[in-house]
């Protein structure tokens, strides 16, 4: 058994014929159209190279040694359903063309035949390979879809009319042109996928598949099935082969989402990816070759996760080819009137409040708050506050914000100069003030703290004082 490689093979051709001469001419046609070859005379030989390899068709004589064509690929088709086969048989009768295509067969051909015959043959089932090939690639991408839709916290478009924003448009329509890798760098709920969404979009790739992966949220050896793919028996639980989400990217874009979290084993793996453009799945040894563009994402700096030995330096050069940076919402508050409009509207939509409207009081007391959460925090307040104004309209006190006293509050920072963090502890010591003033009395203390009882039910639950 010989093993042959073509330049650009597109397709892995099993050929499985005792006579020397015959299998030989197969090959060479084989090859000669572009296509990768693997050649036995038995067919023992050819069920232990299906159980190892992934071959698209079968070229297998009706008459071999200890079995026939037809038994062979019966246990064929239970070792790898999706090979086509052909059968080829000196005895073309339609008997036997009924019983190959009955057991799966996709044709067969009568001996003697001319390389120009075989050669439109295989043509023929190429096609239908590579049309099953789409649809299952199109049904992959829509379940994924359908699981991350499923899934998926939306916190609406991009939005700003501020400098920095104007910049990231800016950057977005200049890199969506090629192919390079990006890295997209901000805190939690600055819109990351946002932005990596809308690279794709407006990219020559808008037609293909995104596919997220939250880095983050996997341990390392899920991690690797799931951006690799794993094969039957590759663990325990692989019942079945499982495509990664870098085939499921082919052709399309890939958001790594929290990539600073990767473990370093899978580090180097996801390295080989961006240099030579392969890998293997889990538990397997067919090389795969993807085509998809990278688009990472991290909330961390990487550059203080490489001294401390987190992150590999060699990975951080390959990411970091084209860097992005957003902007907390704190450093861009003159969007917060736009980011205001633009949320009321589409709450008003998703709640079912008709002509929900906000009061300027409470847009200024938006402004004044520095949103650790940034736009999804955002939302976040907006949605609650909706659902829990009266008359379809937002106050001031409907906002589930630090209060106006908190500014004359004695407390104690308890972190250096943590804004966020110190005016937590702020607004946990007003309430627990107001508490003890109105001696546990939740309506008198919602009262004093000029706000609506079901909201200090959110803050009390908020800070564990219930």
């Amino acid at each position: 058994m010989e093993f042959r490689l073509a330049a650009n093979s597109k397709y892995n051709f099993l050929i499985v014929e005792d006579n020397d001469t015959m299998r030989e001419g197969i090959v060479r046609v084989v090859e000669k159209m572009g296509h990768r070859a693997v050649e036995t005379a038995d067919a023992e030989q050819a069920e232990k190279q299906l159980s190892k390899t992934k071959f698209d068709l079968l070229i297998s004589d009706y008459k071999l040694p200890g079995m026939t064509g037809i038994e062979l690929l019966e246990k064929i088709k239970l070792i790898s359903p999706e090979t086509e086969a052909m059968l080829i048989t000196a005895y073309g009768s339609i008997e036997l063309a009924v019983e190959a295509m009955k057991k799966g067969a996709a044709d067969f051909i009568t001996k003697p035949f001319s390389p120009e015959e075989l050669t439109l043959k295989v043509n023929l089932i190429l096609e239908r390979v590579q049309q099953k090939a789409e649809l299952q690639r199109v049904s992959e991408e829509n379940r994924y879809l359908r699981d991350q839709l499923d899934g998926q916290f939306n916190f609406g478009e991009i939005i700003g009319n501020s400098p920095a924003m104007q910049a990231i448009f800016r950057t977005i329509e200049k890199v969506a042109k090629g192919d390079s890798s990006i890295i997209i760098y901000g805190e939690s709920g600055t819109g990351k996928e946002l932005v990596a969404h809308a690279i794709h979009n407006t990219s020559p790739r808008k037609d293909r598949a995104f596919i997220r992966v939250n880095c983050g949220a996997l341990a390392e050896g899920i991690l690797e099935s799931e951006l690799f793919g794993h094969e039957k028996g590759a663990f325990t639980g692989a019942i079945k082969r499982r495509k990664g989400r870098f085939e499921l990217a082919q052709s399309g874009s890939i958001f790594l989402d929290e990539i600073g979290d990767i473990p370093l084993g899978t580090q180097v793996k996801l390295l080989r990816v961006l240099q030579e453009k392969e890998f293997e799945r889990v538990g397997g040894e067919e090389t795969l070759s993807v085509d998809t563009r990278i688009i990472a994402a991290t909330s961390k700096n990487l550059q203080e996760e490489i001294k401390r030995g987190n992150f590999r330096e060699d990975l951080y050069y390959r990411l970091h080819i084209i860097p992005i940076h957003l902007p907390p919402l704190r450093e861009r508050k003159e969007d917060i009137s736009l980011l205001t409009e633009h949320f009321i509207k589409k709450i008003s939509k998703e709640v079912n409040i008709p002509e929900l409207k906000i009061d300027a009081q409470a847009i200024d007391k938006l402004r004044r708050y520095n949103w650790p959460g940034n736009v999804r925090e955002f939302e976040n307040v907006l949605e609650r506050a909706a659902v829990l104004s009266e008359d379809a309209h937002i106050l001031a006190s409907d906002l589930p914000l630090f209060s106006e006293g908190a500014q004359t509050l004695t407390y104690s920072q308890p972190d250096g100069l943590n804004l966020n963090r110190t005016l937590e502890t702020t607004e946990k010591q007003l309430l627990e003030k107001a508490m003890d003033k109105a001696r546990g009395v939740k309506t008198e203390a919602a009262k004093l703290l000029d706000i609506k009882t079901s909201a200090l039910y959110y803050k009390l639950e908020k800070y564990d004082l219930l």
